[in-house]
C-alpha cells in the first residue's frame, strides 16, 4: 500500500467516523504517514482543543484508527500549533487526569 493511500483510507475514515470534529468546529490534519512502520501522527486543533472530552476524543483515535485500518499499527493524536492551537489547553490537560473522564467512550 502507498502512504498516499494509507493517508487517504486515515483521512476516510476521520470524516467518517469522527464527524464531530468538524461539526463542533474542530479541524484534523494528517502531519505524517510512514507506510513501512505503520504509523501516523494526527494533529487536532480549533475548537476540539478546547473542549472538554478531547483528552478522550484523541485516546479513541490512537485506539480506534488503527484497528480499523489493516496497515497502520500505531496512531499519535497531538495538538495542532500555530492558527489551529488549541483554544483552551491549560483546561484539556487538566481533564487529562480527571477520574470521571477514564471510562468515557466517544460515540463513534
Amino acid at each position: 500500500m502507498s502512504a498516499g493511500n494509507l493517508e487517504r483510507q486515515t483521512r476516510n475514515y476521520l470524516s467518517d467516523n469522527v464527524p464531530q470534529i468538524q461539526q463542533h468546529g474542530g479541524n484534523f490534519e494528517i502531519r505524517e504517514i510512514d507506510e513501512a512502520a505503520g504509523t501516523a501522527t494526527v494533529a487536532i486543533g480549533g475548537a476540539c482543543s478546547g473542549c472538554g472530552i478531547a483528552p478522550m476524543t484523541m485516546n479513541a483515535i490512537e485506539s480506534r484508527l488503527p484497528e480499523s485500518l489493516d496497515d497502520l499499527d500505531d496512531v499519535t493524536v497531538v495538538r495542532s500549533g500555530g492558527p489551529r492551537a488549541a483554544v483552551m489547553p491549560s483546561k484539556t490537560d487538566r481533564m487529562e487526569d480527571m477520574d470521571e473522564y477514564q471510562d468515557y467512550s466517544p460515540p463513534f
